[in-house]
């Protein structure tokens, strides 16, 4: 299953397809007893997928069969036992994707010529992605990280690896192995390589960045490039050899502080646009705000979630089982706001009390 939305994955999945591009979306559940129904609710949806699929007059027999095989395949494919709060499966002639999202999503088919990727783009902001670099002397391995975990990344050629020096045993006694190994001239080149390499990750998906290591290492990281110089430093040795969950371990403080304190500056921000009267609150303003492309800051709580119907330039709030009730329209606002070049931050839940759970800072 997928987890990390990059941003060549996402155009790629927005291209047109011939039709029909299938969209299966369901939510999950990470424990019991909530999950104990995820399979049943999952193969339901597969099922009314393919119902779908049948009655409808521009599918081809032959296009027919092959969607049905890609959410066979991609079924077959879903782990439930790692399950999150959203399951996305996207079918169509002669591929098919399963995706793992940290945020809910409704319950849902549809049949267009391109993917829903709404929800998935809502679910990586929400998880707020983050890269962690650990660096020793003798490998420095990348580290993809969300709302709690992390896990090795293969991208850039990371894991970077090199044999140690041997160093003359009256040296080590000397001034010590540590010292002698970050002053080395192979060891500068390996983390200016490990630097040139971090730098092509972050072209092409920008994320802030956590660079833990020795102070030694840290040190000559920052000296010999620019990575380490625009990120959060942890002073934590032997990470470029640990496990993902020690990595998580060591992060997870100083990550958290970190969204405290952007949590902060969006308060401030907020706060600043209500005097300068560019501030919008409550659903149906930032919505409209958003369809015209004027949000430059977007605020969310973390659980903000309504059902409401579209009455033309208006929402109304509707019943979660109201036919014609758009229930991820938070969801549709993040992605809109995203695609004008908009900021979207997602804050704790009460944060917003008093614009209803969402607000937006506006460009005019």
């Amino acid at each position: 299953m997928e987890h990390a939305l990059s941003p060549a994955t996402l155009a790629e999945l927005r291209r047109p397809r011939p039709y029909p591009a299938v969209s299966v979306l369901t939510p999950t559940h990470r424990r019991d007893p909530l999950n104990t129904q995820d399979r049943v609710r999952l193969r339901n949806a597969v099922a009314e997928a393919k119902r779908q699929l049948e009655s409808d007059p521009a599918v081809s027999r032959e296009r027919r069969a092959d969607v049905v095989q890609e959410l066979d395949r991609a079924l077959a494919e879903v782990d439930l036992a790692h399950a999150e709060d959203g399951l996305v499966i996207f079918a169509a002639p002669g591929e098919h994707q399963v995706w793992s999202l940290g945020r809910a999503v409704p319950e849902r088919v549809v049949l267009s010529d391109t993917f829903l990727t709404r929800n998935l783009v809502s679910a990586q902001a929400a998880e707020r992605p983050f890269w962690v670099l650990s660096v020793s002397a003798d490998r420095v391995t990348l580290w993809s990280g969300g709302a709690d975990r992390v896990t090795a990344e293969r991208a850039g050629g990371f894991p970077l690896t090199r044999s140690r020096p041997n160093f003359d045993a009256e040296r080590q006694e000397r001034i010590g192995d540590q010292p002698s190994t970050f002053r080395d001239e192979g060891t500068r080149q390996f983390l200016r390589e490990a630097d040139t390499a971090m730098s092509s990750v972050l072209r092409d998906e920008p994320r802030p960045v956590y660079v833990t290591g020795e102070e030694a290492a840290l040190s000559l990281l920052d000296e010999v490039g620019s990575v380490a110089k625009g990120a959060v430093h942890i002073r934590h040795g032997g990470l470029a050899h640990a496990t993902p969950e020690a990595v998580w371990q060591a992060v997870r403080p100083v990550h958290e502080a970190e969204l405290r304190r952007a949590a902060d500056d969006v308060a401030r921000e907020l706060t600043s646009a209500r005097g300068r009267r560019t501030y919008a609150a409550g659903l149906d303003e930032v919505w409209q705000s958003a369809r015209e492309g004027r949000v430059r800051l977007l605020a969310v709580e973390e659980n903000y979630k309504v059902t409401v119907r579209d009455v033309g330039d208006h929402l109304e709030p509707a019943a979660s089982d109201d036919l014609d009730g758009r229930s991820d329209i938070v969801d549709e606002i993040v992605e809109q706001c995203l695609e004008t070049g908009a900021e979207v931050r997602f804050v704790p839940d009460g944060m917003l009390e008093d614009a209803e759970g969402i607000a937006g800072v506006l460009r005019y």
